[in-house]
């Protein structure tokens, strides 16, 4: 199969152009017609790094293209209705549901990951499709009872010469245990979701796991996968100083003393409404905290690739090689003053 950078490019213009006559309901669109089907393509807004969907590597077993949805697009839904998404309710994320139903489970933690990376995903030019569907399955392998759980399965397995990896254990089930189709096993997810499941957070050395061998191991993930980890600790570090407050395990000074962004967002609150209720400063100086880290991200995040890829040297694959010499590299180098406190002052994971 031929690379992505050899992949003939469209143009945008070309591309808006061509109306889809076998399905007369969608009168204009940007696509391509293929095999006598509609097949919608990306977005002409997306930047030159980004995974564009009809350079995707594709399923493992070959589909029919669909009418008005592309492929991941289609991974996206077909995560939403696995069995193993809505199981996500039932467990764990720091607290339980003892005592209040107020408190973040995986799956309402998976919903918030995904908001903050589409977002995220627009301000700098990647796959919003690919962002949404690596988001909503990058928790999926997650078994009961948050990382003390894994922790628990893999200490059991390896009495017995094996081990648990809730990012292998994810593939596992979007591969192998989820039966929903009649002429496959699993979800048939294209190639670049499964590459993401597993290494949007780990890196997985190819000696160590043979068997992962089609997901160039040697290599780093795209941007999309790679900004799933960095939302992932936006996501669960804003929430859960949230719910340590709200379970009263946190007060307002402890978390103060601790991180120094919450301090300064609580004062400029504290200042703009001296009369509210300290609930509702809370609310508002964690507002603060959010989106100072989200805005921290965007904008590192296109200071570094300014100064890592010059414009119109390629797409995502040459991200990869630029970064190949550097396989500790991540999307976002500068974490903020008091980033890494949020966890130490809240509790360790669980």
């Amino acid at each position: 199969m031929p690379s992505a950078a050899s992949v003939p490019l469209q143009s945008a213009a070309s591309r808006a152009s061509e109306v889809c006559f076998s399905h007369p309901r969608i009168p204009y669109a940007s696509g391509k017609l293929a095999t006598g089907c509609w097949q919608l393509t990306t977005d002409s807004k997306l930047a030159d790094y980004a995974v564009r969907v009809e350079d995707s590597r594709g399923r493992r077993y070959p589909e029919p293209s669909h009418p008005y949805r592309n492929d991941f697009q289609r991974d996206r839904d077909r995560v939403v209705h696995a069995r193993a998404f809505r199981r996500l309710e039932a467990k764990t994320q720091v607290f339980t549901r003892r005592y209040s139903d107020h408190f973040r489970n995986r799956l309402t933690h998976t919903i918030e990951v995904t908001q903050i990376s589409r977002t995220i995903a627009a301000q700098i030019g990647l796959n919003g499709d690919l962002v949404e569907a690596l988001a909503l399955v990058h928790d999926i392998g997650h078994p009961p009872f948050g990382h003390a759980g894994e922790k628990a399965l893999d200490t059991a397995m390896r009495e017995h010469g094996f081990s648990f990896d809730h990012n292998l254990h994810a593939l596992r089930i979007v591969e192998d245990f989820e039966l929903r189709y009649a002429a496959f096993r699993g979800l048939n997810l294209t190639f670049e979701v499964r590459e993401g499941i597993i290494k949007h957070s780990h890196d997985y050395k190819p000696e160590d796991h043979p068997e992962l061998a089609e997901y160039l191991l040697d290599e780093r993930p795209p941007l999309e996968a790679q900004l799933i980890d960095l939302t992932d600790e936006i996501g669960y570090n804003t929430a859960d100083l949230d719910d340590g407050y709200e379970a009263r395990l946190l007060t307002v000074e402890q978390i103060s003393s601790c991180v120094n962004i919450f301090d300064r967002c609580y004062r400029e609150a504290q200042t703009l409404y001296p009369k509210a209720a300290e609930k509702l400063l809370f609310n508002e100086a964690l507002k603060r905290v959010f989106d100072c880290l989200v805005g921290d991200l965007i904008s590192s995040t296109r200071q570094h690739l300014e100064q890592r890829i010059p414009l119109g040297t390629g797409r995502g694959c040459t991200f990869r090689r630029v970064t190949r010499q550097a396989p500790q590299q991540r999307l976002h180098d500068r974490l903020l003053p008091g980033y890494a406190a949020v966890k130490r002052c809240t509790h360790s994971r669980p």
